[in-house]
């Protein structure tokens, strides 16, 4: 009688468990993968939250040291013009982070909305405007800066006639994707970004280069340029008189401790100089810009803000 001679199946249970082991250990990865992900998404935004709420600490302290300046002229000795104590102070007030914040007076810059008057230039905020992107720090030849200028110009002004070097609707329809000219005042300036001859290296500036949005305004009130307050390259363009060593006496005459800067025209009694723009020495209208730092992460707000008594209304808000 023949014995019958069964298959030998541990090979093929061996090879079903090694299968399912390996399935299973890969399912495990993947779903600690996923786990850590989720956690790791959990955190940043946790710590996102975090930073902004750090950002905004040192905007309402700004706000506050600005509200309770109650001189009736703005100088850069005033608390609001220095906040690196405050600065210096938040990381005291967070177990992880700080911020940096920083106020800028509006009135001190150049206001672009005034460049107009009717459908014609105003010919003194022009010379102005020409003369702060004609200094050498911003490396613009003449037939750039007459290209941006009278640009400018055209994108404010209400008409369909191009100016010199300028643009309208018929140009930027060319543009992908094409717009029309606004033939309006100008809201934000970052609207600067579409008008014809400002590249963002123009607008920011790079590390050799300054940016011109850090000397122009659309939010100054009536226009008038604050004396006491105008970024040093400001102070230049108002004449052509100003040279660079006449501005730097000038800023350092006005950050003196004892000097009187209730008049705008402190600066005659040194510079002999006779300046056509119309000046002040107060403002309500400045912008804030705070950061928020946090494990090596950070989140900026600036918001324009217009003081009216001791109270702040926020005009334009954004978080970058």
């Amino acid at each position: 009688m023949f014995n019958r001679i069964l298959p030998d199946n541990k090979g093929i249970a061996l090879i079903t468990v090694i299968l399912i082991v390996s399935v299973l250990v890969a399912l495990v990865i993947e779903l600690n993968r996923s786990l850590r992900a989720d956690i790791y998404d959990a955190a940043n935004i946790s710590d996102g939250i975090k930073l902004t709420y750090i950002a905004k600490s040192g905007f309402y302290g700004a706000a506050v040291l600005l509200g309770e300046s109650d001189k009736e002229y703005e100088t850069l000795r005033d608390e609001w013009a220095n906040m690196e104590a405050l600065s210096m102070q938040s990381s005291q007030l967070f177990d992880a982070g700080y911020f940096i914040v920083r106020v800028e007076d509006e009135a001190g810059k150049i206001p672009l909305n005034k460049l107009v008057e009717g459908n014609e230039y105003n010919p003194v905020v022009r010379d102005i405007l020409q003369r702060l992107l004609r200094q050498p720090e911003f490396g613009l030849d003449e037939g750039q800066v007459n290209e941006i200028v009278d640009s400018i110009k055209d994108w404010i002004d209400e008409d369909s006639a191009v100016t010199g070097s300028g643009a309208e609707s018929l140009y930027y329809s060319t543009l992908d994707p094409p717009y029309e000219a606004k033939n309006a005042p100008l809201d934000c300036i970052e609207e600067l970004l579409m008008i014809k001859g400002i590249t963002r290296e123009i607008f920011n500036g790079t590390m050799e280069k300054p940016g011109m949005s850090a000397y122009v305004t659309t939010d100054s009130g009536e226009g008038a340029i604050n004396i006491n307050t105008a970024p040093v390259m400001v102070l230049r363009a108002l004449s052509e008189a100003i040279t660079p060593e006449v501005a730097k006496k000038m800023d350092e005459y006005r950050r003196g401790a004892d000097n009187d800067l209730s008049s705008w025209q402190w600066y005659k009694e040194f510079t002999g100089v006779d300046i056509p723009a119309p000046l002040t020495v107060s403002s309500n209208y400045f912008k804030i810009y705070s950061t928020g730092k946090m494990n090596e992460m950070e989140q900026t707000i600036n918001a324009n803000v217009i003081r009216d008594g001791k109270s702040i209304k926020i005009a334009k808000w954004r978080v970058d």
